[in-house]
C-alpha cells in the first residue's frame, strides 16, 4: 500500500485499499458532480478512471465546477480532469474520453469499468447510462442536484431504477434538464452529492455497508430534510434534479 492512502486507515483496511486500486470507475460528465467525484476517486485511490464528457468549459461553470477556473475556459471538461489527476495522484490510470456517451457507443466505451458514476446533465443521458451499465453488467451510481437539493441511488442491473426516479416522456429531449432549470446550482451541492455517491461506490465495490439499491436518498440542505425513499413500494418519482 502507498504511503499517501495511510489516512485511508482504518476505515478502510490495508486489503480494503489494495483492493480498490485494482477497479476501473467510470465518471461520465466532469463538470459539477464529475469533477468532484474524479477528485474524490482519484485521492481514495481507485486504480483507474475513466472519465468522459465532450462539453467545454464555460464561464457560467465557474460558480460550482471544481475543475474550471479563469484560465482553461474553452478547454474539454474530460481533457481538464486528466491534468488535474496527474498533479492530485499520477498514480490513477487515467483516460479522458472527450465524448458524449450514448447508448449507442456507451458499450463499447466503458467496457472494462467495474462501475458507472452519472454525472450527467439530462434525463436522456441518464437513461442511456442505465441501458450502458446493465449491457456491461455493471452498478450505477446516480447523483442529482439542484438549488439547496440532492438525490442518490444505485441501480443494479435489471433494477431500471431510472424509470422510477425520471418519468420516461421526459427525456424525449436529449439534454432535457428536468428542474435544474429552475432552480439553480450552488457551490455546494455538486460537491454534498459527488461525496455520497462517492461513499456509496465505495460501499458497492467493496460489498459493505447500507447500500441504496432501489432506495433513493434525498437531500433538502436548505430545510436540513433528509428522507430515503423505498422505491419498490412507491410508484410516486422522485424529485427531477440535475447536475
Amino acid at each position: 500500500m502507498l504511503a499517501r492512502y495511510e489516512r485511508n486507515l482504518s476505515a478502510l483496511s490495508e486489503k480494503e485499499v489494495d483492493y480498490l486500486a485494482t477497479k476501473t470507475v467510470a465518471v461520465v460528465g466532469c463538470g459539477g458532480l464529475g469533477g468532484y467525484l474524479i477528485e474524490y476517486l482519484g485521492r481514495l485511490g481507485i486504480g483507474s478512471i475513466l472519465a468522459a464528457d465532450g462539453d467545454r468549459f464555460e464561464v457560467s461553470n465557474l460558480n460550482r465546477q471544481l475543475l474550471c477556473d479563469t484560465s482553461n475556459l474553452g478547454e474539454n471538461k474530460a481533457e481538464a480532469a486528466k491534468k488535474r489527476m496527474a498533479t492530485v495522484n499520477p498514480a490513477v490510470r487515467f483516460t479522458a474520453l472527450p465524448i458524449r456517451i450514448d447508448a449507442a457507443n456507451g458499450k463499447e466505451l466503458l467496457n472494462g469499468a467495474d462501475l458507472i458514476m452519472d454525472a450527467v446533465d439530462g434525463i436522456a443521458a441518464r437513461f442511456a447510462l442505465e441501458e450502458t451499465a446493465e449491457a456491461l453488467g455493471i452498478p450505477l451510481i446516480h447523483g442529482a442536484v439542484a438549488g439547496w437539493y440532492g438525490q442518490v441511488t444505485t441501480v443494479y442491473p435489471g433494477d431500471r431504477t431510472m424509470e422510477t426516479v425520471y418519468r420516461r416522456e421526459n427525456s424525449a429531449t436529449e439534454r432535457n434538464r428536468g428542474i435544474e432549470a429552475q432552480l439553480g446550482n450552488l457551490s455546494f451541492g455538486p460537491a454534498f452529492v459527488a461525496a455520497l455517491q462517492t461513499a456509496e461506490a465505495i460501499k458497492v465495490l467493496l460489498c459493505r455497508g447500507e447500500r441504496l439499491g432501489r432506495r433513493l436518498l434525498v437531500a433538502d440542505l436548505l430545510e436540513n430534510d433528509f428522507e430515503t425513499i423505498d422505491l419498490r413500494r412507491s410508484n410516486a418519482s422522485g424529485k427531477e434534479v440535475n447536475e
